[in-house]
C-alpha cells in the first residue's frame, strides 16, 4: 500500500477542508466496512472516498480522525494493528507503526484503541463532525453523547469538485486506458459475439495495466442496448443489431466512465445512423456548452433542444417545438420519452461524484468552473417492449447512447477521452478490418 500523491497534496486538502471548521470540534472519517457476498467470501475491498480524499489510506477497519481541542488541528489515523496470523491468511498490513511514519497524519492508534481515545474527546468537544452509517461503534457512542452530529461532506463536496493537477493527470490516464479497452472490444466486434465476451475484452484491458473496473460493465447488444442499466450481460448480439458498451475503469482511485454505439457486424443500417447522428449531434454541441462560467444545466438543455428537434423532424414526435423542449428547466418536454436520463454528472474519485446532482433531476447545481471533469452523456432509447410510449417500428430496438469525459478549462472544453472513436466513419472503419 502505497500513497497517491505527495504529502503536500494531502496537507493542503487537510488544511483547505480543516480551516472551515470551528473550535473545539472533532471529525470522524471511517472507512467503508467490507461486504459479505457468500458465506465467509467478501466482495473487494474499496476504501471510503473521503478517506482517500484525505489522506490516501486504503485498508479497510480504519477511521481518520481530526481535533482542535488543545487550538490547533492535529491528524490521527486508527488502523488494523500488526498480526502476524491474520497477515499469513490476508495480507501484510501497515499497522499503526507503519501508518504514523508513511502516512500524512500527525499520530496513529490501533483500531482496538478507537473507543478509548475518542471518548473522553467527544465529552470535550462542541462540535462533532462525522460520517455515520460506517462504523458501528462510533455510531453508538455519538448516539449517546446528547449533541448534534453534523455532516462534513458538504465541507469536503465543495473542495473535492475541483480537481487538482496531480488528480487531473490520473484521471487523463484512466480516460486513456478506457479509451483503449473500447477499442479492443470494438475490434471484436462480429455477429454473434456474446456480450459477456466484450465485457471480458473489457475488463482485462483495465486488469492487465494494474486497474480495475470504475463501475459494473454495461454491455447491451440489440434491445438490451435500450435498458439504461442493463448488466446482464449474456445474450450474444445478433448480425445487424448494434452494441451499447458503458464502460470505465477506475486507477488508483479515480474513475474514467466512457460509452460508445457501434453495429457489431461494422455497418450502421439507416435507420441507426439516422439515430446515431442525432445523438452525435446533440452530444457534440453540449460538449461546446462545456464552458467555465456557464450554469451547470447548460450542456443538458444543449443537447436537449437538438435531440428535440430531431425527434420531430425525423416524425417520431408529433407535438409543436415548444412541446417538444418543454421547459428548459424543468426538463420536461415531450423528447424525455426516449431521452429519460440527464446529459451529465461530475466525475472523480466516485463514478457519479459529488458536488452537484445529474441534469435533468431538476437540481440547478453549480456553476461550471476550471478544474471541474463531468461526463457529457445524451442518448434515445427506442425498446420495442416499452408499453408507456409509442415506438415507431423503423427505430424499434434501437439503443444509442455516447459519453465522454470532459475537463472544463478557462479555455474551452478538453476531451480526455478523445482517443475512443465515435465517428461513424471510424466506427465502421475498425470494425470492417475485423471481416
Amino acid at each position: 500500500m502505497v500513497l497517491t500523491f505527495s504529502d503536500s497534496e494531502y496537507s493542503n486538502r487537510q488544511s483547505a477542508f480543516l480551516d472551515n471548521l470551528p473550535e473545539n470540534s472533532i471529525v470522524l472519517i471511517p472507512t467503508n466496512p467490507r461486504s459479505v457476498r457468500s458465506n465467509d467470501t467478501h466482495y473487494p475491498f474499496r476504501a471510503n472516498s473521503y478517506m482517500l480524499y484525505l489522506c490516501g489510506w486504503s485498508e479497510s477497519d480504519s477511521v481518520w480522525m481530526a481535533s482542535n481541542l488543545s487550538g490547533t488541528w492535529s491528524t490521527s489515523l486508527f488502523v488494523p494493528p500488526q498480526d502476524t496470523k491474520a497477515e499469513i491468511w490476508e495480507g501484510r498490513r501497515a499497522g499503526p507503526e507503519g501508518a504514523a511514519n508513511n502516512w500524512p497524519v500527525d499520530s496513529a492508534y490501533s483500531i482496538a484503541d478507537l473507543l478509548e481515545v475518542v471518548s473522553p474527546m467527544i465529552e470535550d468537544s462542541e462540535h462533532i463532525f462525522c460520517i455515520d452509517g460506517l462504523n458501528s461503534e462510533i455510531d453508538s457512542i455519538l448516539q449517546d453523547c446528547g449533541m448534534d452530529i453534523l455532516d462534513p461532506k458538504k465541507h469536503l463536496d465543495s473542495l473535492r469538485v475541483i480537481k487538482s493537477e496531480a488528480e487531473i493527470e490520473l484521471m487523463r490516464k484512466s480516460a486513456e486506458l478506457a479509451s483503449d479497452a473500447h477499442i479492443l472490444a470494438m475490434r471484436a466486434g462480429k455477429p454473434g459475439v456474446g456480450e459477456w465476451h466484450l465485457q471480458s475484452i473489457i475488463e482485462s484491458c483495465f486488469t492487465s495495466n494494474r486497474a480495475q473496473w470504475a463501475y459494473p460493465s454495461i454491455v447491451g447488444g440489440g434491445e438490451n442496448a435500450a435498458i439504461l442499466h442493463y448488466n446482464s450481460n449474456q445474450d450474444p448480439v445478433a448480425d445487424g443489431e448494434l452494441v451499447l458498451i458503458d464502460a470505465g475503469c477506475e486507477v488508483e482511485g479515480y474513475a474514467s466512465d466512457i460509452t460508445r454505439t457501434w453495429p457489431v457486424n461494422g455497418k450502421f443500417t439507416e435507420a441507426q445512423k439516422e439515430i446515431y447522428e442525432l445523438v452525435l449531434k446533440s452530444q457534440i454541441a453540449a460538449i461546446e456548452a462545456c464552458q467555465a462560467g456557464a450554469k451547470w444545466s447548460s450542456f443538458h438543455e444543449a443537447s436537449s433542444r437538438i435531440i428535440a428537434k430531431g425527434l420531430l423532424d425525423l416524425g417520431i414526435l408529433d407535438c409543436t417545438l415548444e412541446e417538444a423542449i418543454g421547459d428548459p428547466l424543468e426538463f420536461d418536454g415531450q423528447y424525455r420519452k426516449y431521452f429519460m436520463h440527464g446529459t451529465g454528472h461530475f466525475l472523480g474519485l466516485d463514478v457519479h461524484d459529488v458536488g452537484g446532482g445529474r441534469q435533468g433531476d431538476n437540481d440547478p447545481g453549480p456553476e461550471l468552473k476550471p478544474g471541474m471533469i463531468v461526463t457529457v452523456e445524451p442518448g434515445l432509447y427506442f425498446g420495442s417492449w416499452r408499453t408507456d410510449v409509442k415506438i415507431p417500428e423503423r427505430y424499434a430496438g434501437i439503443g444509442v447512447r455516447i459519453e465522454d469525459d470532459i475537463l472544463i478549462t478557462e479555455d474551452g472544453p478538453v476531451v480526455l477521452t478523445s482517443s475512443c472513436p465515435k465517428e461513424i466513419s471510424e466506427l465502421e472503419e475498425i470494425i470492417g478490418q475485423m471481416r
